[in-house]
């Protein structure tokens, strides 16, 4: 006789999500939903973005069509796999494994607004969060275990720590640190771009990996984008960091130092290059 399983899956907090979010799953209606959370509740909008991705395919939802909050200490892996148009948001902490695999959601984690911590602190989420993600957006209002983003291939993250090895093996992508990294940041990492506030040069002078990367000023172009996120940080998670940061930008953005993979750069060029070449002949 075979025996067969029971995974508790009746229980999954993603089924009460998808009967309450109907309107905006098949009628693309912005809704708001909001729940209480706690670390049995795991790989929180899996499912969800299972049932988006078979009605809509990758492209998903518009952004911000369905807005899911979440108070209390989520468990592994919220966030999982999830789709474009959700927007999760936290008020309390999460485990490890947030985002991974994120696939175009936006996932907002912020201290509770009575809470008296210091958020750029305190660690506010887990190990290995954003590991191989390849689309979407997390704002993270403290500071994140090891292995951030680890084979992050295309995910905008902004953070205002991280532990050891973090961006280990990246791929594509953009992280902003605006806070201290623990040892061993972009082994490996062949593609994207971090950007870490670095006022005491520790990081420069021993915590980065610097075999594959290299440390460029931020100016330009890049400045603009670096604000633009750390604007939207602040936008979402009140963070008193990112505040300090854009108050006195100037300041700010001289401690900031731009990690840039060797071959990503000459790769960049190429395309440049190429592309000039292109115009040039069908001019």
């Amino acid at each position: 006789n075979t025996e067969k399983q029971d995974h508790g899956l009746e229980n999954v907090l993603d089924f009460q999500i998808l009967r309450d979010s109907h309107r905006a799953l098949y009628r693309k209606e912005k809704m708001t939903l909001s729940y209480p959370i706690n670390n049995i509740n795991r790989s929180v909008g899996a499912i969800v973005s299972n049932e988006i991705s078979k009605i809509y395919g990758h492209l998903g939802l518009p952004e911000d069509t369905l807005n899911v909050n979440f108070t209390g200490s989520a468990g592994q892996s919220l966030g999982a796999f999830s789709a474009h148009g959700l927007t999760f948001t936290v008020e309390g902490n999460t485990n490890d494994y947030l985002g991974k695999g994120l696939s175009g959601a936006k996932l907002i984690i912020k201290k509770p607004a009575n809470a008296t911590f210091v958020a750029e602190n305190n660690i506010i989420v887990g190990n290995v969060c954003l590991f191989g993600a390849i689309e979407g957006q997390a704002y993270i209002n403290g500071i994140a275990g090891e292995r951030f983003a680890v084979r992050n291939s295309g995910a905008i993250a902004v953070v205002e720590g991280v532990g050891d090895h973090g961006c280990e093996y990246m791929t594509g992508g953009k992280v902003v640190v605006l806070g201290n990294t623990g040892r061993n940041f972009a082994a490996g990492m062949s593609g994207g771009i971090a950007y870490v506030y670095d006022p005491e040069h520790k990081f420069k002078n021993g915590l980065c990996n610097t075999e594959t990367i290299e440390f460029e000023t931020v100016e330009g172009a890049d400045a603009d984008d670096l604000r633009n996120l750390i604007e939207r940080h602040v936008l979402y998670t009140n963070s008193t960091r990112g505040t300090a940061l854009l108050n006195d930008w100037a300041g700010s953005l001289d401690n900031f130092v731009k990690v840039m993979p060797t071959e990503y750069k000459k790769a960049l060029k190429r395309l440049e290059t190429e592309e000039q070449m292109v115009e040039e002949l069908t001019a």
